[in-house]
């Protein structure tokens, strides 16, 4: 069981140009985004979250279970649900803007356990930001760590959300002890100010960075560097591709049975760098559709 934990959002999606353009709601949220995509690999998967009991937190919870994943660690809540306005420009990339004020997903707090038979929990993106959720969040972080249960963290930084930078690039620093597996993209990485192998000093045992179109380089704290190029494909935009790696990385982890001590150190180059061509083939099918739509099984399979 690999579990989820983050928010679930709605993402309020152009459908032309300009500010007036007119918005499809889409089922999203990066932590969302990658449980969908784990279900749809294959991979038995569970999300922890807090939902709203509203129509748009009704139809997240029915799309996870559609695919497969477990939904009984959701919380419920009767706030609304969070809103994401995303700009798509002329290349196909996201920004968004966020409504986030008296939300249900940030009033998360510490569950009691995870399912049984977790092998792995990803962590990521608004949820690390938003209190007072964001240290529920973090507590679960710290605690599982502590149980040796691999951990894995993007960052997935939303400026616009962040009031103080200095002070989540410091807390940021504080969870690395906790992180078995970091990815972030190269412009988290340049917003964070640090570089790959100062984060691995600090914990990780791995750091993946995604480069967009130019592909994926894995890190790895014996000194190892492996990279592989982007898969080409007409892109649609961008949405979802990051959350779909994050995905993407911990189904063949779990394949290749590296979720435990020591997993990471034993891949190798040719482990990683197989790995890391899955992980782009799976981010291209995401960007060559519209939205947040992670691939199944069988469009990415060898």
């Amino acid at each position: 069981m690999i579990v989820v934990a983050g928010e679930a959002l709605i993402d309020l999606v152009p459908q032309g140009r300009g500010a007036l353009a007119a918005l499809r709601p889409a089922l999203g949220g990066g932590p969302y985004n990658t449980a969908v995509a784990l279900g749809r690999l294959g991979s038995p998967a569970a999300f922890c979250s807090r939902v709203s009991r509203d129509a748009f937190g009704e139809a997240l919870l029915d799309r996870l279970r559609e695919t497969g994943v477990d939904v009984a660690p959701v919380q419920r809540g009767t706030e609304p649900t969070t809103l994401a306005v995303a700009t798509v420009d002329a290349a196909g990339s996201a920004a968004y803007s966020f409504y986030v004020d008296g939300t249900a997903d940030r009033l998360f707090t510490l569950p009691a356990a995870l399912p049984a038979g977790t092998r792995a929990v990803s962590f990521g993106t608004c949820s690390l930001v938003l209190e007072p959720g964001a240290s529920a969040y973090e507590g679960l972080l710290r605690e599982t760590a502590s149980r040796g249960v691999f951990t894995a963290l993007d960052p997935n930084i939303r400026a616009g959300l962040i009031p103080d930078a200095d002070a989540y690039r410091a807390r940021f620093g504080s969870w690395l002890p906790s992180v078995s597996l970091l990815k972030l993209s190269e412009e988290d990485a340049a917003w964070l100010g640090g570089t790959p192998r100062e984060w691995l000093a600090a914990g990780p045992a791995a750091v993946v960075v995604t480069r967009g179109g130019d592909g994926l380089t894995a890190f790895t704290r014996d000194g190892g560097e492996y990279a592989v190029p982007g898969e080409r494909v007409e892109v649609v935009d961008t949405i979802g591709a990051g959350d779909t790696v994050n995905a993407a990385l911990l189904h063949g982890l779990a394949a290749r049975d590296a979720l435990g001590p020591g997993g990471l150190d034993d891949l190798g180059s040719d482990g990683w760098t197989a790995l890391l061509r899955f992980a782009a083939r799976a981010a291209a099918v995401t960007c060559s559709r519209a939205g947040a739509e992670p691939p199944y099984a069988h469009e990415v399979a060898v």
